[in-house]
C-alpha cells in the first residue's frame, strides 16, 4: 500500500489532457460563459446557500472546474491537488475566465502544512474523492483543523452502496468492500470515465470505500456537527453503463426503479 500515491498519481497525471479536452467537463463552455456552472455545483447549488466573501478551499481539486464555479458564487477559493498536470489545466482555466484563485500541490494529508489551521470558512469536497484516500478519519482531523470556528464542510460524494457495486458486470452486483479495510482495492483499466479513444498506459489505481457510517462517525469524532445528510438517487455520471439514464440536467439514475440504488450523498457539518 506504501506505493498508492505514485501509482494514483501516474494515473491521474496521464488522464489530464483526455478530461481538459472532454466535453463532459466544458472548459470551452466556462472561457465563453462567465455564468456557467459545473453540474456537480449546479446540483448542489440550494444548499450551498449564499457564499458571497466565504474564504474556502476545494480539496482534491483536480482540473478546477468546480473550484471555478465555487468562486463564480461568490467564494474566494483555493484548490488543492497532488496532480501537477491538473494544477496546470486549472490554473490555466482560472486565468483565461479572470478567475483569483491560488492553486496548491499537495496530498490531502498535508493541507494543513499547505495552508495553515483556522485558515477556511468552507472546505469542499467534490464527487469522486474519497476514495482515494486510505484513512477516512484521518481526513476528517484535516478537515476539522482547516476550518475556522463556525466554517463549515461541503461534500457530496459516491454514496458507498454505489463504490461496492462491480461496474463492469452485466448485471450490477456487490463485488467489493463497503467498509474501510487497511488494503485497497486494486482496479486495472485503460480507460477513464469521460469519452475519450485513448488508451492509456497508466492503469492500475488503488481505492478505498468508507461507509456512510465511518465518515460520519470520523467528522464527529473531529468536533464537526452534522447540520445536513441528504442521500440521492443520481450520479453525475454514468455510474453503471447500460443501466442508467440522463436526465437534462446530466444526472444519471437507474433506467427503471431508481429508488433502489443510493448513488450519491451530500453532508454539510459545522466546526463548532
Amino acid at each position: 500500500m506504501d506505493d498508492y500515491i505514485a501509482v494514483n498519481k501516474a494515473n491521474w497525471d496521464e488522464r489530464v489532457p483526455a478530461h481538459t479536452a472532454s466535453a463532459g467537463y466544458g472548459l470551452d463552455r466556462f472561457l465563453a460563459e462567465p455564468g456557467f456552472l459545473s453540474g456537480v455545483v449546479r446540483f448542489d447549488r440550494p444548499r450551498l446557500g449564499d457564499l458571497t466573501g466565504l474564504r474556502g478551499v476545494h480539496l482534491q481539486c483536480h482540473i478546477g472546474t468546480d473550484t471555478l464555479s465555487l468562486a463564480r458564487l461568490g467564494a474566494r477559493m483555493s484548490g488543492l491537488d497532488f496532480s501537477a498536470p491538473a494544477l496546470a489545466t486549472a490554473r490555466t482555466l482560472a486565468a483565461g475566465t479572470g478567475a483569483n484563485i491560488d492553486y496548491h500541490e499537495a496530498t490531502v494529508y498535508d493541507a494543513v502544512d499547505v495552508f495553515g489551521a483556522d485558515s477556511f470558512d468552507l472546505v469542499y469536497t467534490g464527487v469522486g474523492a474519497l476514495c482515494w484516500l486510505p484513512d477516512v478519519t484521518k481526513w476528517a482531523r484535516v478537515v476539522a483543523e482547516l476550518l475556522r470556528p463556525g466554517g463549515r464542510l461541503f461534500i457530496r460524494e459516491g454514496h458507498p452502496m454505489l463504490w461496492a457495486l462491480d461496474q463492469r458486470a452485466e448485471q450490477p452486483r456487490l463485488g467489493y468492500p463497503y467498509f474501510e479495510l487497511a488494503e485497497p482495492s486494486v482496479y486495472i483499466a485503460s480507460g477513464t470515465y469521460v469519452e475519450t479513444d485513448v488508451e492509456f498506459t497508466h492503469a492500475v489505481s488503488h481505492s478505498w470505500n468508507h461507509g456512510l457510517g465511518e465518515i460520519i462517525t470520523a467528522l464527529m469524532a473531529a468536533g464537526l456537527r452534522l447540520t445536513q445528510f441528504v442521500e440521492h438517487d443520481s450520479a453525475p455520471w454514468d455510474a453503471l453503463p447500460g443501466h442508467m439514464v440522463a436526465d437534462d440536467a446530466g444526472e444519471w439514475r437507474l433506467r427503471t426503479e431508481p429508488e433502489r440504488l443510493a448513488a450519491t450523498y451530500t453532508i454539510q457539518a459545522v466546526k463548532e
